[in-house]
C-alpha cells in the first residue's frame, strides 16, 4: 500500500533491511528474518525484536523507499505484506514516474514531486473506495471545486482524480476535476498555482496516447492546443467518464437532430458518476444484442451454457433486461443467442450441486446453465419477468406466414415486393436456381442445429453462411433477426399503422422532399416502375417523417428503402429502416451527415493502419473521404448492382458497419497497383467506378431484366471481381477488426468531426461579417467565441433554454447561434467600451431592440458585431448616433420574447423575402441623419445621463461634465428661441407669455454643479428664462431629476413626440407638468458637442478592444451566478 511519505534514516536500519532493488530514485527492500534467509541467525534476532518490542511488531516485510538525488535523505512512500503486493507498486513507479524525473533540474523538486504524487495517489484510493460509503469525502472536494474554480454553484462536479498535468516539459502535480460542462485542473507545488478550465463543448480530441516521456496519458485537444494528464490511478476510467461527458456536451448543444430529451442524462443537474457508467453499460448491452431502446441491463451472471450442437460448455455471462434473457461466449467460440422472456414458460433447478438451472422455452426448447454463483436468485428473477414481459402473441411465431394489417385506412402492402414482381419458381432447373437451393438446404440444417428466429445460436458458422450470400426467400426474415428490427416491431404491434392514420394527408417539407425522390429510386427495377412499388415506398418513407421529424427526410433514405422493400413486407421495411437510421448507422441521415462523416474519419484511420503502402502514396486522404461517401450512406448501392449490392446489405446487417469498413478496405487494397499509379484524383476515381462496373454476382437467381450489371458482363477480355469473393477476401484480411475498436474510434473521431463543422461555421460567419467591420481577424475569432460561449451558458444548466431550443444547424451560418435579450444584456455590458453606472440595462435593452432587425426577439452574430464596431471603431458622429437612437427606443411589453418558431429552419426558402430583405439592408446602409426622429425631453434627460455616466471617473472628467452643461444650456436656449418665434405675433396674449416664462429643467451631474451655476450668475440681468435654463435648483441638477413631461402636444417647432410612459428612474413631480413639450434634433445635439474638444476627444478616443474582451472572457461565467 502507499504511504505518506515520511523520511526514514538508513545509517541504522541497513543492518535490519536487505535491499533488493534499486535505481537512481528508488529503493526496494526487504526486512531481513522475512524470505529466503528467515532461518538465519540474523533473521531470528530481527524476528524477536519483531516479537518482543510493540512499536516494530506490525512492521511490513517489503517496503520502497525514495531517495533524493545527490543526498542521504531517504523517504518510505509504500510498503508491502507480500513480494507480490510491492512489486505491483514497483511496477507502477517504473512505468509512470521513472521518465518523467529525468526532466527536473534539482533533486528538491524530483522530491517534491514524487511526495505530491504519492499523496494524491493515497488521496485516490480512500475516494474510490469511500466515496460510495462517506459522502462527506465527496462534498468536501465539492466545496474546494467551487472555491477554486468560482463557478456557478449549478454547475455539478461528477468527480475528480489525482494526476499530474504538463505544462511543457514540466509535470504539475495536482487534481483532475471533471464536471457536468467543464474539465477543470489546479495544482499548487512550490509556489507555482496552475489553474485550467476547459469547457466539454470546445474539446475537438479526447484519446489516451503514450511517449517516451508519458507512458500513458490523456491528451485533450482545446482551440487546437493539446493538453496532457498522466500518472493517473485509475486511467481507463477516468478517460472513459471524459469521454461520455464530452460526447454528453457534443451531442446536447451541437448535434440535436438525434439528442432526445427523455435521454436518461438529459438533465445536467442529475448527472453523477454512477448514472454514467449505468447509461454506458446500457449502451454497450443494447448496441451487443441489438435491443430496443427501451431495454435496460438489470442483472449480469457469469456461467456456463451446454451448447448442443458443438457438445460443450461454454463460457460466458447471462445478461437479463426487462424482456430479454441474453447470453454472450467469452471463450472465443463467438456464440451468442436473444432469448424473448415471452418465450420461457418454465425454469427449472434440476441440479444444486453445480448451481444449474434449465430454461424451458416454447418450441419444446431448452437452456442449461451451470456454475451461476447465484442461480437461485436468477430463476427467481426470470420467472418473475416471464409474468410481466410481453405477450406472446406479439412474436412472430412463423417467419413464413404472411402479415395482415387489420382495420387500416390505407392498403398496405404484405408481400415483399421479389415475392410480387419475381416469384420464386420451384420448377426452374436453372444452375444459378440450383445453388440458390443449396444455399437454402445449408440454411435449413443450420436452423435445424441452431435454432430459427429469435432464439437462434449466433456463431462462427453463421457468419460464414452471410459471407456465402444469403438465399433470397430468406434475406427479409434474416435482416429483420440480425438487425434487431424483430425486437422493435414485436414490442410495437400496430404502431406501423397508427403512423399512416395519423400522417395522412399530412403536408410538410419532407414530404415534398420525399415525392420528389420517388422516381430517383431503383428506377430500372420493375417495382418501381409501378404505382404498388412507389406507394410502399413512398407510405415507409413517410411514417418515418412522421416517427422521427429531427430527421424527416435525407437524401440515400430512399435508396436504402426502396432495397429493404425488395425483400421485405412493408411494415417489416419500415422497423428495418428505423434500425439503420437510429441504431446502426446513427446520425447518418441528417442535414450534416456527423455520422458518415464519422465513419469515413474512422475509414481513413484503418487505410493509415493496413493500407501503409496507399498512405505514402497520398498523403492527403481526404479523397477517400469525398469519394467513399455513397458508400458509407448508401451501403454501396448506389455504386455496385443491385444483384451484388444486397449481398453487402447482409454482412452489414450481421456485422454493422465493420463490415462496410472491411469492404471498403478490400476495394482499395485490390485496386492498389492501379491507385499507385494514379496522377490526380480524376484518375482514381475513374479506376474506383470500373472497378465497381466489373463486380458482379454470379450466383445471383435474379432474371436478367432485374440485374443492373454493366454492359461489359459479357466481354471475356475484361476481368470480373464476383462480390461473394471480394466479400470474402475482406473478412479474411481484415476480420481482425473489432466493433469495440470501431465503436472506440467513432467516439474519438466524433468530436473532431463536429468541432470541424463549428470552425467551417465560423470561418463562413467570419468571413461575411470581416467585410464591414474594423475589427482584425484575431478579435473577431474570440468576440465570435464569446457570442457562442455566450449562448451556451444559458444551457449548461437548463434542459428547456429557450436559446438552446432556437439553436438549429440547419439554418444559414449566420442563424446557427443567436442570443435572446437576457443573453444579449449580459454579454453587451460585458463589452461595452464606457462605465454607464445607472441605467446600463436600460441600454442594453434598446441596444437589443435595435439590432434585432427583423424583430424575432433574437440576434445574431453579424447583429452583434455590427452595433459593437460603432462602439470601438467609428467616428465620433456614428457614436453619438447610436447613443441617440438607443435613447429613442420605447420600452416594450414583450420584451425578451422569441417571436420565431424554433422549427423555422423546415420550411421552404423564400428567394422573394430574401430578396426584401436584402433591399431593405441596402437602404437602412444609406441611412441619413435627417431622417432621425427628434428626441423629447424624458429622452434628452436619459441620454445626459448616460452621458454623465459615461465621462464618470475619466481623467478628463470635470471638463466633460462642464462641457455637458454648456451644451444643454445651449440647446435650451436655441429651443427657447424657436419657441418664441413661433409665438411672436399680434394675438400674443398673457397666456402665452406666462407659458414662455416656464422652462424645463435638465439633469446636471453634481460635479458639475458648480460649474453651470458660476456661469449662470455672470449676468443678473437676464431674463426670468435664461436665469431658470442656467441656474437650475439643487434638486434639479442631479441626475436623478423630478422633472416629469406632459401628455405630449406638438412642439413648438411642429414636430410631434410619440407618447412615453414616464421611465421608473424618472418620477412624476405635479410642479414640472405643462401644457406644451420640447424636443430636439440629432443635428442640434451633434452641431452643440462638435464645439466641445473634450468630448470630441473622448469618443474619437481608440478603445483597448484586446483588454476589454479579455477582461469579457475572464468573467463571462461569473456574469452567469
Amino acid at each position: 500500500m502507499w504511504l505518506k511519505p515520511e523520511e526514514v534514516l538508513l545509517k541504522n536500519a541497513l543492518k535490519l533491511w536487505v535491499t533488493e532493488k534499486s535505481n537512481d530514485y528508488f529503493v526496494l527492500q526487504r526486512r531481513r528474518g522475512s524470505g529466503e534467509d528467515s532461518g538465519g541467525l540474523t533473521g531470528l534476532l530481527v524476528g524477536t525484536l519483531d516479537t518482543v518490542f510493540d512499536s516494530t511488531a506490525k512492521v511490513a516485510p517489503f517496503r520502497i523507499l525514495h531517495q533524493t538525488p545527490d543526498s542521504q535523505v531517504y523517504w518510505i512512500i509504500a510498503c508491502g505484506a507480500s513480494l507480490e503486493e510491492i512489486s505491483q507498486h514497483w511496477d507502477w513507479l517504473q512505468q509512470n514516474i521513472i521518465r518523467t524525473l529525468s526532466v527536473f533540474d534539482s533533486g528538491e523538486d524530483i522530491t517534491s514531486f514524487v511526495q505530491g504524487k504519492i499523496r494524491g495517489l493515497i488521496a485516490e484510493e480512500g475516494t474510490s473506495a469511500d466515496d460510495e460509503e462517506d459522502p462527506e469525502r465527496f462534498r468536501e472536494a465539492v466545496l474546494r471545486f467551487e472555491r477554486l474554480f468560482v463557478l456557478p454553484q449549478r454547475e455539478k462536479l461528477v468527480t475528480y482524480f489525482s494526476c499530474s498535468y504538463w505544462r511543457g516539459r514540466v509535470p504539475n502535480q495536482g487534481w483532475i476535476y471533471l464536471s457536468t460542462n467543464f474539465l477543470c485542473f489546479y495544482s499548487y507545488m512550490l509556489g507555482n498555482e496552475v489553474k485550467r478550465v476547459y469547457p466539454w463543448d470546445e474539446v475537438s480530441r479526447l484519446e489516451r496516447t503514450s511517449s517516451v516521456m508519458l507512458t500513458e496519458s490523456i491528451r485533450v485537444r482545446v482551440r487546437g492546443e493539446d493538453h496532457f494528464f498522466s500518472m493517473l490511478l485509475r486511467l481507463q476510467q477516468t478517460y472513459l467518464i471524459m469521454q461520455q461527458l464530452a460526447d454528453f456536451a457534443i451531442v446536447r448543444f451541437f448535434d440535436k437532430e438525434t439528442f432526445n430529451a427523455e435521454h436518461p442524462l438529459a438533465n445536467p443537474l442529475h448527472i453523477t458518476q454512477r448514472a454514467l457508467e449505468i447509461h454506458a453499460r446500457n449502451q454497450s448491452f443494447r448496441a451487443f444484442f441489438r435491443l430496443p431502446h427501451e431495454e435496460n441491463l438489470c442483472e449480469v451472471y457469469e456461467s456456463f451454457l451446454w451448447v448442443p450442437f458443438s457438445h460443450v460448455n461454454a463460457l460466458g455471462k447471462i445478461c437479463v433486461s426487462e424482456n430479454y434473457l441474453c447470453f454472450a461466449s467469452q471463450d472465443g467460440s463467438q456464440c451468442h443467442l436473444i432469448i424473448p422472456l415471452w418465450e420461457v414458460f418454465s425454469v427449472e433447478l434440476p441440479d444444486r450441486s453445480s448451481r444449474a438451472l434449465t430454461v424451458c422455452l416454447r418450441g419444446k426448447r431448452a437452456l442449461r446453465f451451470s456454475e451461476v454463483r447465484d442461480f437461485e436468485r436468477l430463476a427467481a428473477t426470470i420467472r418473475r419477468k416471464c409474468g410481466t414481459a410481453g405477450s406472446p402473441q406479439h412474436c412472430i411465431s412463423n417467419p413464413d406466414e404472411e402479415g395482415v394489417m387489420v382495420g387500416q385506412s390505407q392498403a398496405v402492402s404484405t408481400e415483399a415486393l421479389m415475392n410480387v414482381f419475381h416469384p420464386h419458381d420451384a420448377e426452374n432447373l436453372d444452375p444459378k436456381m440450383l445453388k440458390e437451393r443449396m444455399k437454402e438446404q445449408s440454411w435449413q440444417i443450420h436452423f435445424a442445429e441452431y435454432g430459427r428466429g429469435t432464439g437462434m445460436f449466433c456463431t462462427k458458422k453463421t457468419r460464414d453462411l452471410i459471407v456465402r450470400g444469403v438465399p433470397e426467400t430468406l434475406r427479409g426474415e434474416l435482416w429483420m433477426l440480425f438487425s434487431g428490427a424483430v425486437h422493435d416491431m414485436t414490442s410495437h404491434p400496430g404502431y406501423y399503422g397508427r403512423l399512416l392514420e395519423e400522417c395522412m394527408g399530412s403536408s410538410s417539407l419532407a414530404c415534398d422532399e420525399i415525392e420528389r425522390d420517388l422516381h430517383r429510386s431503383l428506377p430500372e427495377h420493375p417495382a418501381f416502375q409501378s404505382d404498388t412499388g412507389i406507394s410502399a415506398l413512398r407510405r415507409v418513407l413517410t411514417a418515418y417523417a412522421h416517427r422521427n421529424p429531427k430527421i424527416g427526410y435525407c437524401q440515400a433514405m430512399n435508396i436504402l428503402t426502396s432495397v429493404l422493400l425488395l425483400y421485405a413486407k412493408e411494415e417489416e421495411a419500415f422497423w428495418l429502416l428505423v434500425a439503420v437510421c437510429e441504431r446502426m448507422l446513427p446520425d447518418y441521415f441528417n442535414r450534416r451527415i456527423i455520422g458518415a462523416l464519422v465513419d469515413q474519419a474512422v475509414f481513413e484511420e484503418l487505410i493509415r493502419e493496413h493500407l501503409t503502402q496507399l498512405t505514402e502514396h497520398m498523403t492527403d486522404l481526404s479523397f477517400f473521404s469525398s469519394v467513399s461517401l455513397s458508400w458509407f450512406l448508401t451501403l454501396f448501392i448506389s455504386v455496385l448492382p443491385i444483384e451484388s449490392a444486397v449481398n453487402v446489405v447482409d454482412c452489414f446487417f450481421y456485422d454493422g458497419i465493420k463490415a462496410i469498413l472491411q469492404l471498403g478496405l478490400a476495394v482499395l487494397d485490390y485496386n492498389m497497383d492501379n491507385l499507385l499509379c494514379c496522377h490526380d484524383d480524376a484518375e482514381a476515381v475513374t479506376v474506383l467506378n470500373r472497378f465497381f462496373d466489373n463486380v458482379t454476382n454470379k450466383d445471383s437467381p435474379l432474371p436478367a431484366t432485374v440485374q443492373q450489371a454493366s454492359a461489359t458482363t459479357n466481354d471475356k477480355s475484361i476481368q470480373k471481381i464476383d462480390i461473394c469473393d471480394l466479400i470474402k477476401e475482406a473478412y479474411e484480411k481484415y476480420g481482425d477488426i473489432r466493433t469495440e475498436e470501431v465503436e472506440n474510434m467513432r467516439k474519438k473521431n466524433k468530436l473532431c468531426v463536429i468541432q470541424t463543422l463549428e470552425d467551417t461555421t465560423k470561418q463562413n460567419v467570419l468571413r461575411v461579417v470581416a467585410q464591414g467591420v474594423k475589427f482584425s481577424a484575431a478579435q473577431l475569432d474570440e468576440l465570435y467565441l464569446l457570442f457562442k460561449r455566450q449562448h451556451f451558458v444559458s444551457c449548461y444548466w437548463s434542459v428547456c433554454s429557450p436559446a438552446l431550443q432556437n439553436h438549429d444547424p440547419s439554418l444559414p451560418y449566420l442563424d446557427q447561434y443567436q442570443l435572446d435579450q437576457s443573453q444579449f444584456s449580459s454579454l453587451f455590458n460585458l463589452l461595452l467600451p464606457w462605465t454607464t453606472h445607472t441605467h446600463a440595462c436600460s441600454l442594453a435593452r434598446s441596444a437589443f431592440h435595435i439590432l434585432d432587425e427583423n424583430g424575432d426577439g433574437l440576434v445574431n452574430f453579424k447583429e452583434f458585431i455590427c452595433g459593437l464596431d460603432i462602439l470601438y471603431n467609428r467616428s465620433f458622429t456614428e457614436k453619438l448616433k447610436l447613443l441617440f437612437k438607443l435613447h429613442l427606443q420605447p420600452d416594450s411589453a414583450e420584451d425578451g420574447v422569441i417571436r420565431k418558431c424554433p422549427e423555422r429552419g423546415r420550411a421552404k426558402v423564400d428567394l422573394q423575402e430574401y430578396l426584401k430583405q436584402w433591399q431593405e439592408d441596402l437602404q437602412r446602409r444609406d441611412e441619413n441623419i435627417k431622417d432621425l426622429p427628434r428626441i423629447n425631453q424624458v429622452q434628452f434627460i436619459r441620454l445626459t445621463k448616460t452621458l454623465y455616466g459615461v465621462f464618470h471617473g475619466d481623467e478628463e472628467e470635470e471638463s466633460l461634465y462642464r462641457a455637458v452643461a454648456r451644451v444643454t444650456s445651449l440647446l435650451l436656449r436655441m429651443e427657447e428661441v424657436g419657441r418664441k418665434l413661433q409665438q411672436s405675433s399680434p394675438q400674443k396674449t398673457p397666456t402665452s407669455t406666462a407659458q414662455t416664462e416656464t422652462s424645463p429643467t435638465l439633469p446636471i451631474s453634481p460635479e458639475a454643479e458648480t460649474l453651470a451655476e458660476g456661469e449662470g450668475t455672470q449676468d443678473h440681468t437676464e431674463s426670468p428664462v435664461s436665469q431658470h435654463e442656467t441656474v437650475p435648483s439643487r434638486s434639479d441638477i442631479t441626475p436623478n431629476s423630478t422633472s416629469r413631461p406632459s401628455t405630449p402636444t406638438s412642439s413648438p417647432t411642429g414636430t410631434s413626440s410619440p407618447a412615453l410612459d414616464t421611465p421608473t428612474d424618472i418620477p412624476s413631480s405635479p410642479s414640472t407638468v405643462r401644457d406644451g413639450d420640447w424636443s430636439f434634433s440629432f443635428e442640434q445635439i451633434l452641431a452643440s458637442l462638435l464645439n466641445e474638444p473634450p468630448v470630441v476627444r473622448f469618443f474619437e478616443r481608440a478603445i483597448d478592444t484586446n483588454a476589454l474582451i479579455a477582461h469579457a472572457r475572464k468573467n463571462q461565467l461569473k456574469d452567469a451566478h
